[in-house]
């Protein structure tokens, strides 16, 4: 791999435990962020006005994933808070869309996450097809990084509709959900260290399970506790959450990506 190629592929970072801690809080703060937007500033008093809130925010926050991501693709070099700033957007993006597909639309969660997962298997499945791999240390080229945003935001979305799916359609309550989605990440982590199943597959699939985590722990901090919530409000949290994850990112350096994750 000549010097080039490897700047670019550092435009990602290595994935270690403060990846994943990282993660989840950016997933957290898309959820209480996403909803301070549509619900809280946008308001919700009628259906009509819920569903015009949810628009709102997805088109408000889609254009700045996609600016992130033409500035992430444009850089020489892996650049920390830009890369991070991009997944925010991502699931920023993916809490306002997902919210509209299953709830403004009238599809409910179950159509809305079988229809996001469809869409997330096409674009990895498409992905695979055009560049022969989807493992992240092939993100070497703007078309490969295209490739790699399109999926991780239909993944961010997929995962809100099914944290919200099982939180509510279930009854399991949002710390329910959490523990559910904790423990997908736990199994997902020991069949990482003691089988030999695809290491990308099981990256992706703690990916997308890290969302729909964030985003019950993020409604925990939000909602009423009538239904389960401390009642904290959206703006609060994610204030909270925005400076800790810059903490980390600051005091806590990290490397760029040199092999698959």
């Amino acid at each position: 791999m000549d010097e080039k190629t490897r700047d670019l592929v550092a435009k990602v970072p290595q994935v270690t435990l403060l990846f994943w801690i990282i993660k989840i809080l950016a997933t957290t703060l898309g959820e209480t962020g996403g909803d301070a937007v549509t619900m809280s500033w946008l308001g919700e008093t009628t259906e009509e006005a819920t569903g015009r809130g949810y628009l709102i925010g997805t088109a408000i926050f889609g254009a700045i994933f996609v600016a992130a991501v033409l500035v992430q693709i444009k850089a020489k070099k892996f650049h920390p808070l830009l890369y991070w700033f991009t997944i925010v957007a991502t699931t920023t993006v993916g809490t306002t869309l997902a919210d509209y597909c299953t709830r403004s639309l009238g599809i409910g969660y179950t159509g809305g996450s079988t229809i996001l997962l469809i869409l997330v298997i096409a674009s990895l499945l498409v992905w695979r097809w055009s560049t022969g791999s989807i493992s992240i240390e092939t993100v070497n080229t703007p078309k490969i990084e295209i490739f790699y945003w399109v999926t991780i935001m239909f993944s961010q979305t997929l995962g809100t509709a099914l944290g919200d799916w099982v939180a509510d359609t279930r009854d399991m309550g949002y710390l329910g959900a959490a523990a559910i989605f904790g423990g997908i990440l736990l199994v997902t982590a020991l069949l990482y260290f003691f089988t030999s199943i695809s290491r990308v597959i099981l990256f992706w699939v703690a990916f997308i399970s890290t969302r729909p985590l964030g985003a019950n722990v993020g409604d925990f901090f939000d909602k009423p506790a009538s239904e389960g919530g401390l009642a904290l409000g959206r703006v609060v949290p994610s204030l909270g959450i925005f400076v800790v994850i810059v903490a980390l990112i600051l005091i806590f350096p990290q490397k760029p990506a040199s092999k698959a994750h």
